[in-house]
């Protein structure tokens, strides 16, 4: 997920965060949210990560995982 700004990628962690917990998944950690470039958030099973733009750009990690079809999550 990408955010336009440091206070944008930290309002999506907030609400991943609260939704993850509201739903009964556990937040094993979160990563980076002071800096707000990059936050990582380990639900266990499932690792979400939040960038600006250039600090997705600068990692690429989509690289790694070419092979797999991408999809564009839909919001409800």
């Amino acid at each position: 997920m990408t955010g336009r700004s440091k206070i944008q990628t930290r309002a999506i962690s907030d609400a991943i965060v609260e939704k993850a917990e509201a739903s009964g998944f556990t937040v094993t950690r979160v990563e980076g949210y002071s800096e707000g470039t990059w936050i990582l958030i380990d639900l266990g099973n499932v690792i979400v990560h939040v960038f600006t733009a250039e600090q997705r750009q600068f990692y690429n990690l989509e690289r790694l995982w070419s092979e797999v079809e991408k999809r564009q999550a839909q919001s409800s």
